[in-house]
């Protein structure tokens, strides 16, 4: 199995793709976790029973708009990510671009997201606990300028992931619910059966590093769009 895929969208505009392992970590922050939130436990064992690629990078506006012929971002920038996107406009771009690839993607579960995002790691980010290195790894209201940043120029995590602490808020395919965790199952969580939000996952250039930890959780109707709103994508291994 291929380490990286990369997906020609036409007119040389591409999507990279870094695979995922199988694997099993610890989910959610413990107690003793600096400005932890309550939603963020139990934690739990999860385990990752099929290999996945996800986006190296978040989708970017040129991405966007070669899938879907729109741009909707509030800024302006084609290897910025695409923002201003709500739920059902990231899942609708995931079906046009499967259609047309006669592939799978997908928004990633939360599961998913937040074990892509560790690495392996079981810390407040995924190089560490130190916020006086964050700024080699992502965009937030200390270096940012309130505005985003064109993807990939920041430190990626040790699965090849770029911007996954900032930049961006990440929508996760997940409906929210604070207690889910406490009844989540070990293999493969899918979330929640029903809700009135889905996750969000990340932070971004407006967030404080706590809003940025690996373990932090976010969420909102799936209707509403928001200049701090975007996402990456899963392609399933076919």
């Amino acid at each position: 199995m291929s380490l990286e895929q990369a997906i020609d969208l036409g007119s040389g505009v591409m999507m990279e793709f870094v695979l995922i392992p199988v694997g099993e970590f610890d989910m959610g922050s413990p107690s003793s976790e600096d400005d932890r939130c309550d939603d963020e436990g139990p934690v739990h064992h999860v385990k990752i029973s099929k290999p996945f690629y996800m986006g190296k990078f978040q989708v970017t506006q040129e991405q966007y708009r070669a899938v879907t012929g729109t741009n909707p971002s509030n800024f302006s920038g084609n290897k910025l990510p695409v923002e201003n996107v709500s739920w059902y406009d990231a899942v609708e771009f995931c079906y046009i671009l499967s259609d047309k690839e006669g592939k799978t993607f997908r928004l990633p579960t939360e599961a998913e997201w937040e074990y892509a995002c560790r690495a392996g790691s079981q810390t407040r980010f995924c190089f560490g606990n130190d916020v006086a290195s964050l700024g080699a790894y992502r965009w937030y209201y200390d270096n940012s300028v309130a505005q985003t940043h064109p993807v990939g120029q920041k430190r990626p995590n040790a699965f090849g992931l770029y911007d996954v602490h900032g930049n961006i808020y990440e929508w996760c395919q997940d409906w929210y619910d604070c207690n889910y965790y406490s009844r989540s199952p070990v293999m493969d969580p899918p979330g929640p059966s029903g809700g009135t939000s889905r996750v969000l996952r990340g932070g971004n250039c407006h967030s404080s590093p706590s809003f940025c930890r690996s373990a932090f959780r976010d969420w909102s109707p799936p209707d509403r769009r928001s200049k701090n709103f975007g996402f990456r994508v899963v392609l399933l291994n076919s």
